[in-house]
């Protein structure tokens, strides 16, 4: 169901997440390149107070996201929670400077009108309870079969094309963590939280949820914010929908105008991705450093009188 209490949970979750997107970029961007989809890179940011304050605000929007998607089917919580992408193109605009063009405004507006195009069209989950048990999850595996295969493409490669290939991994692996976050939800809700740590899906849930963070912050570290981001924001969503048809049984009413207005929402929605996260204030998102001019490089002929041996007396 999607109650205007569920709704609103599932805005400011994106709001959260938003948030700590850009304040993670900021930090992850700024790390050697070489630290690409290696433990070196989170043990480098584990020491940037902006990445760690990233994280601990966008693990209250997950926490948000966990408790929507487990309360909300997933064809409906997955559009919401997409976009974090607007509210993170409203911080990174006064972090730098640049102000919105007409084309991230349309991105915005079609965006929001493709979440409510799939809002409007989404899907009931209505099966029986066989519904969600492992038999049921060969899909999560071929979708993490592509996430592999899009990492194994993306290390072969450099910059925005890097960022992007991984970024696409990443929100499927992510999208997997939805699925799980939805599975381990219903059995905390059927039976109790002493059962879902019997239950594979919690253990698989935080094994997911590590790996997808850890291929983000690698494609935040390849490219700025606009490479990546887009990637993320829509991969996500399609695999935990798939997974909430395949899995879980959400039916799909299929009718003209249904089928007619989720494809104008799929459209409206990736379309608004790409713009929106096409933003200069995205696509500059990184901390400022002093730039070195001529005026501000010290005058290395002092340094050298200072440190010449002094003159000998014929030549005083």
């Amino acid at each position: 169901m999607g109650t205007p209490v569920n709704i609103a949970i599932a805005l400011m979750a994106a709001v959260l997440v938003g948030v700590g997107l850009v304040l993670q970029q900021n930090a992850a961007e700024q790390a050697p390149k070489a630290y690409f989809l290696r433990l070196a890179l989170i043990a480098e940011l584990l020491r940037q107070r902006r990445w760690l304050a990233g994280i601990a605000i966008m693990l209250v929007g997950q926490g948000l996201s966990a408790w929507t998607i487990g309360h909300v089917d997933l064809s409906l919580a997955e559009p919401l929670l997409a976009t974090d992408l607007i509210f993170a193109l409203i911080v990174a605009v006064p972090l730098t400077g640049e102000r919105l063009r007409k084309s991230e405004l349309l991105g915005a507006i079609l965006l929001s009108g493709g979440v409510a195009a799939l809002s409007v069209s989404r899907s009931v989950s209505s099966q029986g309870v066989h519904f969600g048990s492992a038999q049921y999850w060969w899909a999560a595996a071929v979708i993490g079969g592509i996430a592999l295969w899009l990492v194994r493409a993306g290390w072969r490669r450099t910059g925005q094309l890097r960022a992007a290939l991984t970024g696409t991994a990443s929100g499927l692996i992510f999208g997997i963590a939805d699925a799980l976050t939805r599975r381990t939800v219903e059995i905390i809700s059927s039976h109790s939280f002493s059962a879902a740590l019997t239950s594979w899906p919690p253990y698989c849930l935080v094994a997911a949820s590590l790996i997808g963070l850890w291929l983000m912050e690698s494609s935040f570290n390849s490219a700025p914010l606009h490479a990546s981001l887009p990637a993320i924001t829509a991969a996500e969503p399609v695999a935990g929908i798939l997974l909430g048809v395949v899995v879980f049984g959400d039916v799909v009413h299929i009718s003209p105008g249904i089928l007619a207005l989720q494809a104008a929402g799929i459209v409206a929605l990736v379309a608004g991705v790409i713009l929106v996260a096409r933003a200069p204030a995205l696509s500059s998102l990184r901390l400022k450093r002093p730039i070195l001019t001529r005026q501000a490089i010290p005058d290395l002929t002092a340094i050298t009188d200072l440190t010449s041996p002094p003159p000998r007396p014929e030549e005083v």
